[in-house]
């Protein structure tokens, strides 16, 4: 199987960031994280995106804040799939963050999620990943079934309080 690399920006990203973590242990996808920034580590930041298909990641999520370009300079250096999580900061509450992260020039595509929407990310990885891992389509399918059944039982209990 392939694994995800999450990326992020700053350490302080970490309490968004282990939600995707999280959600791919979940489902048994491995992964690593890392802390590199565009603008302090550039090289860095490139060189785990140059290197990254190669070491066997399917798949790269990015989570930054305010300025945000981690994702763009990650997805830069890399044809791997790029999904990018803005991180809500005390600037602009993650505004910032979700334009630089969703705004990027034609040609470098990097798939975007909510304002720290990391369980998103993580579902995204497995949803690309899934493309040429059956046993992992399968757990993804049994995920989305489950969550529907979730959602028809609390329709049931409002239903019978409001609607007797």
């Amino acid at each position: 199987m392939k694994k995800v690399a999450v990326i992020m920006g700053s350490d302080s990203d970490l309490p968004v960031v282990e939600k995707a973590v999280a959600k791919l242990a979940e489902f048994g996808v491995p992964c690593e994280v890392h802390v590199y920034s565009a603008h302090r580590t550039p090289a860095e930041a490139a060189n785990f995106s140059m290197k990254a298909r190669g070491r066997g990641f399917g798949v790269i999520i990015a989570a930054a804040g305010k300025a945000a370009h981690l994702a763009g300079a990650i997805a830069a250096n890399t044809t791997l799939p790029v999904i990018g999580i803005p991180i809500k900061s005390s600037t602009l509450d993650g505004l910032d963050a979700l334009l630089a992260t969703v705004q990027m020039p034609s040609g470098i595509p990097v798939a975007t999620v909510a304002i720290d929407g990391a369980e998103n990310a993580a579902l995204l990885a497995v949803s690309i990943l899934s493309v040429s891992d059956k046993t992992l389509a399968a757990k993804l399918t049994l995920y989305r079934k489950a969550a529907a059944e979730s959602v028809l039982s609390k329709n049931k209990a409002v239903e019978e309080k409001f609607n007797a």
